[in-house]
């Protein structure tokens, strides 16, 4: 079978590697359909974080089911999926609490093979999420957005409800890559009021509009700050989606939230050392991490996808065949792409 392998920064190739086959009685193998590239990816894809090579690589897709373990008891061979990162096996505390992605029983380097033509996918009795039918009763624009119910719609959707916003809330989302473009949607889909997007970029800041942004905000650090405290006549937001993970994000984060308002925080940290005075003496709340997946897919997002609610497929700005994967890293790496989406099967 043919599979992305990363092999040096800045270098994935697609190679001929065997087939996968199931391991414990709580495995799938999965026929992938579509896959993504995230912009977590670029961080070992720059040489900004350490990766073993050559590994497989991937954790965003849609697919078939093609063989179950005998422990697999929800989902059946031929079943249409969403194939979640976060591999949650549903009964463990973390799992029960609503927060797959922490499960206390993920298989070490199940992320990855997803940019494939066959995925083992663990934990897959109750971490896959079903999808009505299947891939040929939906539209182009449907399958995308099945695909970002895998991580980036989930991720985006965890930063809002992590931050609590509600109805008529004032919202600002720092981040303007797939996942702050889906931390719009959400901050819109549960009712905020006036949503302010920080972007610099006119073709994310057109998305932004479109998903529900009210204002943008192309200024960063205290010229971003100034800017918003005057979008809100100098009282600051009811909840912030941090969606970046950087120093100057996190602190921008803090200053622009009101008193008492939460940070939703995805934006994978960047640096070690955080200084929390500030939250405490604005009695700013500070909370989020990986998404709960399955959880929120499973309760909200599956549901409103399929409703024609939301349409977060629109992140995909360009797609590729699995055999160019190298440009469609590229294609992120450079910013020519909001999403890269990867087309495997049909």
């Amino acid at each position: 079978m043919k599979a992305a392998v990363f092999l040096k920064a800045g270098k994935v190739e697609v190679q001929n590697i065997p087939k996968p086959k199931l391991q414990k009685p709580t495995d799938a193998i999965i026929k992938i359909v579509r896959a993504s590239v995230c912009g977590s990816d670029l961080w070992w894809f720059r040489g900004l974080t350490e990766r073993a090579a050559p590994s497989l690589v991937g954790h965003e897709a849609i697919g078939i089911v093609e063989e179950k373990g005998s422990a697999v008891k929800d989902v059946q061979v031929g079943d249409f999926v969403i194939a979640p990162f976060t591999h949650g096996c549903g009964h463990c505390a973390a799992c029960l609490a609503g927060f797959d992605g922490n499960c206390s029983n993920q298989e070490a380097g199940s992320n990855g093979g997803y940019q494939g033509e066959y995925l083992r996918f663990t934990n897959a009795n109750w971490a896959l999420v079903k999808i009505p039918g299947q891939p040929e009763d939906y539209s182009d624009e449907m399958l995308n957005s099945l695909v970002t119910l895998a991580d980036v719609m989930a991720t985006g959707y965890h930063a809002a409800t992590s931050a609590e916003v509600k109805a008529g809330d004032t919202v600002v989302v720092l981040g303007d890559g797939a996942v702050g473009l889906c931390g719009v949607i959400a901050a819109k889909l549960l009712g905020a009021q006036k949503i302010i997007a920080m972007s610099r970029h006119a073709d994310r800041q057109k998305l932004a509009l479109n998903f529900g942004a009210t204002d943008l905000v192309s200024e960063r650090g205290e010229a971003a700050v100034k800017k918003v405290l005057e979008l809100t006549q100098g009282a600051g937001v009811d909840a912030v989606l941090e969606c970046v993970g950087t120093e100057l994000s996190v602190e921008t984060a803090i200053k622009v939230a009101r008193p008492g308002a939460v940070v939703g925080r995805v934006g994978i940290p960047q640096k070690a050392e955080m200084n929390t005075n500030n939250l405490f003496w604005q009695n700013t709340g500070l909370r989020g991490g990986i998404a709960s997946v399955t959880t929120d897919d499973q309760k909200v997002l599956l549901s409103a996808v399929l409703r024609g609610e939301i349409h977060p497929g629109k992140v995909f700005s360009q797609r590729f065949a699995l055999d160019d994967i190298q440009a469609a890293y590229e294609a992120m790496d450079q910013r020519t792409a909001i999403k890269s989406l990867v087309t495997v099967a049909k």
